[in-house]
């Protein structure tokens, strides 16, 4: 057996979705005119309480195209280092829009209202950049699936509206904080000026992310996408996949989660874990005591049948998803117990 653990975008459609993609009903998206897509994109405002929303091929293409209307060259992007926009869209944030980037300091990828205050530049001295773009990411990849506190992320807008910023979540995992802390997408909606959520992660769809934001955002980020060459056809097939996961997938976000929680216990035990990220989502991080590589563990783990990823020197990341049950679980736990990994 082998269980696949570097992501939760290695998980493939369920039978289910693959007759709901089947029996979906198609057009050209690109005038406008996929019944399929077109419920997707209604569907996911309405739900998040915003106006107007945008199917697109991946995350990574809706925190670009946010970024790309809510700046312009030369602006400066406030975020966390470990941030997935800053690190793991290939310089994007530089290539496509020209913005420069501060580092915000952060406790497992959250900050607070008071270090972005701190952070904003003077925007009467003309030698700085313009702070313009505050980005969040919920919940945090590399905070170990951290989740945000909604009262401080709210805290967070007034700051931006009082400073003149805008405020993005790059929600790619948001659907697993909400099944953490019980607030609802509308919860986040009415505060936030954008969202990227993504529905081939913890979801279970092959392809696809939301963004959704005001109408006029929504306008503006139709014409990037095409830019960007995002623009798809009869994408129909794809957006069923995306309705199907929040009809049947959603609930069950919580077995990933304690799936997860036992893979972390498990791990803190063994002698060659030096220390283990709070387990609060679907994501465990742990760091490997001196004299072990992650390299060296990850390919010991592999040839046992366990597959994960090494985020560092001496970091492994494991993500459960809908692809690990029970058996695939069991399967881990006996592995990780054994004297080599």
């Amino acid at each position: 057996m082998t269980v696949d653990l570097r992501s939760d975008t290695v998980t493939r459609p369920t039978p289910a979705m693959r007759e709901a993609m089947q029996r979906a009903q198609l057009g050209d998206d690109v005038f406008g005119e996929d019944p399929t897509v077109n419920a997707l994109e209604e569907r996911m405002a309405a739900m998040f309480g915003h106006q107007a929303a945008l199917f697109c091929p991946s995350g990574t293409m809706t925190n670009q195209i946010a970024i790309n209307v809510h700046t312009r060259p030369g602006d400066e992007v406030l975020c966390e280092e470990g941030a997935h926009v800053y690190r793991y869209e290939g310089g994007g944030m530089m290539a496509n829009s020209g913005c420069s980037v501060k580092h915000l300091p952060a406790d497992r990828g959250r900050f607070t209202a008071a270090e972005v205050e701190a952070a904003v530049n003077d925007r009467n001295a003309a030698y700085l950049a313009n702070s313009r773009l505050v980005v969040i990411e919920n919940t945090v990849n590399r905070g170990g699936g951290a989740v945000w506190d909604i009262r401080e992320a709210r805290r967070i807008r007034t700051a931006c509206d009082r400073l003149g910023l805008q405020l993005h979540m790059d929600g790619a995992r948001l659907f697993n904080a909400m099944a953490v802390d019980g607030t609802a997408p509308t919860d986040w909606g009415a505060f936030l000026h954008s969202i990227s959520i993504c529905l081939s992660k913890g979801l279970g769809a092959p392809v696809g992310s939301v963004l959704i934001g005001p109408k006029e955002f929504i306008h503006q980020a139709r014409r990037v996408r095409k830019r960007f060459g995002g623009g798809m056809r009869q994408a129909g097939m794809l957006a069923a996949a995306g309705l199907h996961a929040l009809d049947h997938h959603i609930d069950r976000l919580k077995d990933d989660h304690a799936r997860a929680r036992r893979i972390g216990e498990t791990v803190a035990r063994r002698p060659w874990c030096a220390r283990v990220m709070p387990v609060d989502t679907n994501i465990v991080i742990y760091d490997l005591a001196p004299g072990h590589t992650a390299a060296a563990h990850v390919e010991r783990l592999g040839m046992h049948g366990v597959r994960c990823f090494a985020i560092g020197p001496q970091q492994v990341r494991m993500v459960t998803h809908l692809d690990v049950d029970d058996e695939g679980l069991a399967h881990v736990l006996e592995v990780l117990e054994r004297p080599d990994p």
